[in-house]
């Protein structure tokens, strides 16, 4: 399940990742990658973690409610909580346990949250500008299936204010339809706090984008992926990523269930 979790979500097979071109190649071999933080010499993660917390809760505070509506506010609140809750787990730097290694120091760690359940987290220094990524992440979200085989299509439902987006995510099927066809509705936002970028979601509910027959609606969230410049060389940027999905997968009922 590990495994086809994150060829649905965060891009193929690690040979595949190894043969893109360019910055898509450096996007998608973000994913998959564990940051040595004492070779890299960067900052504690849990101070800049913090700060973006902080300085993102006092954003929130001073929305202007009169610009937006209800049903806006809400999705504005549901995309605050979502990386409050998401940075929270990043900056708890205990209960990390590895799940796999590649040769080349490439890890996956995990831990269960309580009523999250478990997720994973993930760690790499890019060899590309935060701003160039930014651009790739976020202001050519919808081309994602570009550079991403397990992502047929995304598509932006709603923009509100200048960093907060309703979207419909429609997953490529896995190699023999392992898990089914799988699409996702998720609230994002993103923000930037100095010299900070946090990405980050959750699922949501959208009147327009109800579950599609033949699709399964699975949920992410609470997600995030954390953007920073590496310390002394700031054309390259430290990503972070913490994923959080239920794939919806319904276990199969045995013959005596009914009975």
């Amino acid at each position: 399940m590990l495994l086809a979790t994150f060829k649905l979500c965060a891009g193929s097979s690690y040979r595949h990742m190894r043969n893109m071109k360019g910055l898509r190649q450096q996007a998608v071999i973000a994913i998959g990658q564990e940051l040595n933080r004492r070779a890299l010499g960067g900052p504690n993660p849990s101070t800049w973690i913090s700060q973006v917390r902080r300085r993102s809760s006092l954003l929130g505070s001073r929305l202007e409610e009169t610009l937006y509506s209800d049903q806006e506010l809400a999705y504005l609140q549901q995309a605050e909580e979502a990386m409050q809750k998401a940075l929270g787990i990043l900056s708890n730097q205990e209960g990390w346990k590895k799940e796999s290694q590649q040769d080349n120091g490439d890890k996956v760690m995990s831990k269960v949250v309580p009523d999250v359940g478990k997720v994973f987290r993930l760690e790499v220094v890019v060899d590309q500008p935060m701003e160039r990524l930014y651009e790739e992440l976020v202001e050519r979200m919808e081309a994602m299936g570009e550079w991403n085989p397990n992502v047929k299509e995304i598509k932006v439902l709603q923009k509100i204010g200048k960093d907060t987006f309703i979207t419909h995510e429609m997953a490529a099927e896995a190699a023999g339809n392992l898990v089914g066809p799988r699409d996702f509705v998720s609230v994002r936002c993103a923000k930037r706090r100095g010299s900070t970028c946090v990405l980050a979601g959750m699922a949501t509910d959208f009147g327009n984008m109800p579950e599609q027959k033949g699709v399964i609606r699975a949920e992410h969230g609470p997600t995030c992926m954390v953007l920073h410049p590496l310390a002394g060389s700031p054309s390259k940027t430290k990503l972070t990523w913490l994923l959080s999905i239920d794939l919806k997968v319904r276990k199969k009922r045995e013959p005596w269930a009914n009975s």
